[in-house]
């Protein structure tokens, strides 16, 4: 195994262990999204890669899917994580901007968003951007964190010397939004971690 794969294996886990320091479980937290939003079927999007916690839970499960980040740096972590842990190959990696996606109309019938929402400059043309490539069939799955969550995510961030910026649009924000352009929701909670997932309404 080379070097590189190694080291980065290493800052994935202290990651991890930091994280862990401060009660946040990130294999728990995403495999409570995952259970939340069974079944899955069809095409699978991850909008927003990162470090690849999420991505990393799906392929674990056995999922192929298609991830995308804006970030190349952030994006080949992701990658290089994965290939340690052997499940690259079930993954298409993309680097893409979430307010204009190169993806056909209708041609995703599961799309995640974890912990994204929170960063994005102008959610609502990102939502509308998943909205546009998801299938009549489909589900869209937002997760972010709770007030407990963003609270953690501060002292981690400040930790590092860094200052966790925050968008003022809310979960519960978009899930007005998407009420409004008929959807149905569903809402589940953890500790640190909310859930909407919403499907089109059946007329």
């Amino acid at each position: 195994m080379d070097n590189e794969l190694l080291e980065n294996h290493k800052r994935y886990l202290e990651r991890k262990a930091l994280y862990s320091s401060l009660g946040y479980d990130v294999d728990k937290e995403r495999a409570f999204i995952l259970e939340k939003v069974q079944p899955l079927y069809g095409d699978i999007l991850e909008a927003g890669t990162g470090k690849g916690h999420f991505a990393l839970e799906l392929a674990r499960a056995g999922y192929s899917f298609t991830t995308f980040d804006i970030s190349e740096t952030e994006q080949a972590f992701a990658k290089l994580n994965l290939k340690y842990f052997g499940s690259d190959a079930q993954v298409d990696f993309r680097i893409e901007n979430g307010e204009s996606l190169s993806f056909k109309d209708k041609s995703f019938d599961i799309i995640f968003s974890v912990n994204v929402l929170h960063h994005l400059t102008n959610p609502y043309k990102v939502v509308d951007e998943l909205l546009r490539v998801l299938s009549f069939e489909g589900k869209l799955v937002l997760s972010d964190f709770t007030q407990e969550g963003l609270v953690l995510m501060d002292k981690i961030h400040a930790s590092e010397g860094n200052k966790h910026e925050v968008s003022k649009t809310t979960l519960s924000d978009v899930e007005q939004y998407l009420i409004k352009n008929s959807f149905k929701i569903t809402r589940a909670q953890s500790k640190f971690q909310e859930v909407l997932i919403a499907y089109y309404q059946i007329i």
